[in-house]
């Protein structure tokens, strides 16, 4: 069975062909040199095109003119025409003009001899000329007249294949040139591209050996920077998971090491004693009560696990948040008069999507909190209301309060403050509400109250 290839993070190139990199500069280059291709036939088409149409409109003007002779004065003023055309010293080293007859017998003018047919009446042609004892290229039309005799009128087309030749060599020079430049570009290109690359592989290199606390360098504001930025951030919520689950797996082995010492010393000590019933079943309600603290604990985690995954999140309908607020305190009512707290309630009915009994479990967890760190104030103070158009969710003791560098800390799991050492707890509590909170896609807004501690549930509108 074939396995994929694993890359090395912070080794050598994968191999040229394999790279990104050199992909993108054969592509650059590739581009760069089919624009030089292009541009150069529109340079060329259009210098030699030029010229081109030039010779073509003098030969049709002069053949026109000729003819309009033939009409005129038949065959003695068109061969006076042809001489006072030869010897007007305009163009007269490139004219071709003539008279012949049926077997090509020159009547007049300066016609060499042309080799192959002559081109189709009233057709222009590129050919084969021998003029002044050379061979030269010729553009011509031959005219058919009445009389049998053709009138051919032409150029050479010395000049036009000497400036032909000048533009091919500084298109081709131009063409080196570019490719080079291309070339060179292509690799500064890549270059550029594997060295940003590169920083982001090695970074990733180290944060794969462990080094969770390296970040990507970024520089500019270009596509890179932005990937770069992303990264890090990405990078930040991996490390702060981690921490957290190196926080939660300490905190774990803290919270489990006490429940479970008790357990094994009752135990022992039950099993010294297990002649007397009363003792051993004692012990045994002791471990049992212990082992439920456990049990609880885990109970709780794995809540906190479900919310977070927003596995309830298909189950939120349409709830009246004021009428769940007003049930919980009615609930607590008891429990706050036994600490001697007086817990009031005030709101008005507000809608919003979401899940009774989460949002129930959290407030809950809150009312609980805030009797039983907030006796000493005498009253707390739940309240709904619509703040900005958002159904806020309040509740606020009259206590001590939280210090402003534990505040940013008490949502974390099993976190608590000194003052809460030394009553029943885990430091889950706040953990789940923030999760219900954020399952609701609302926010957990903390802040110490003078006197007192407020708690801030804000949803979004249903």
């Amino acid at each position: 069975m074939d396995r994929p290839r694993a890359e090395p993070l912070g080794g050598a190139s994968p191999g040229l062909r394999g790279s990104i990199a050199f992909r993108l500069a054969v592509g650059y280059g590739v581009l760069l040199a089919a624009s030089m291709a292009a541009l150069s036939a529109i340079v060329y088409f259009g210098t030699v095109g030029v010229f081109e149409r030039s010779i073509d409109n003098k030969i049709k003007s002069v053949e026109s003119r000729l003819a309009d002779a033939w009409e005129r004065e038949g065959r003695p003023g068109l061969v006076r025409e042809i001489d006072a055309q030869l010897h007007d010293l305009i163009d007269t080293d490139t004219e071709v003009l003539g008279l012949v007859d049926a077997k090509r017998r020159v009547l007049a003018g300066n016609v060499g001899r042309w080799n192959g047919d002559l081109p189709s009446s009233g057709e222009l042609a590129f050919g084969q000329m021998q003029r002044n004892g050379a061979q030269v290229s010729v553009r011509l039309i031959a005219t058919q007249l009445d009389d049998g005799t053709r009138l051919i009128v032409g150029r050479d087309l010395i000049e036009l294949d000497a400036i032909r030749s000048v533009v091919e060599r500084a298109l081709l020079l131009s063409g080196a040139v570019s490719i080079l430049l291309a070339f060179f570009g292509a690799q500064i290109f890549r270059s550029r591209l594997e060295a940003r690359i590169g920083r982001i592989r090695r970074t990733t290199a180290r944060i794969a050996a462990g080094e969770l606390s390296s970040r990507i360098v970024v520089m500019g504001n270009d596509e890179f920077a932005r990937l770069g930025d992303d990264i890090n951030r990405m990078l930040d919520r991996i490390e702060a998971l981690m921490e957290g689950v190196r926080h939660v797996s300490n905190s774990i082995a803290h919270d489990l090491r006490t429940p479970l010492s008790r357990v094994r010393s009752r135990l022992d000590r039950a099993l010294q004693a297990s002649t007397d019933p009363h003792a051993l079943v004692a012990d045994a309600r002791l471990a049992i009560e212990d082992i439920d603290s456990v049990i609880s604990l885990f109970d709780k985690l794995l809540q906190i696990a479900a919310l977070e995954s927003g596995v309830r999140a298909g189950t939120f309908e349409k709830l009246d948040l004021a009428a769940i607020a007003h049930d919980m305190t009615e609930l607590y009512e008891a429990a706050a008069d036994e600490q001697g707290v007086a817990l009031r309630f005030a709101g008005r009915p507000t809608t919003i999507r979401g899940d009774r009994d989460l949002l129930a479990s959290a407030l809950a967890s809150l009312i609980d909190n805030a009797i039983k760190y907030g006796r000493s104030g005498g009253k707390v103070d739940v309240a709904v209301d619509m703040i900005d158009g958002a159904p806020v969710l309040t509740v606020r003791d009259y206590g001590p309060g939280v210090s402003a560098p534990e505040m940013e800390k008490i949502t974390r799991r099993f976190y608590r403050v000194d003052q809460s050492r030394h009553l029943p707890g885990n430091g889950l509590g706040l953990s789940i509400v923030t999760a219900i909170t954020q399952l609701h896609e609302g926010t957990l807004a903390l802040r110490a109250a003078e006197p007192g501690f407020e708690a801030r549930m804000v949803f979004p509108q249903a």
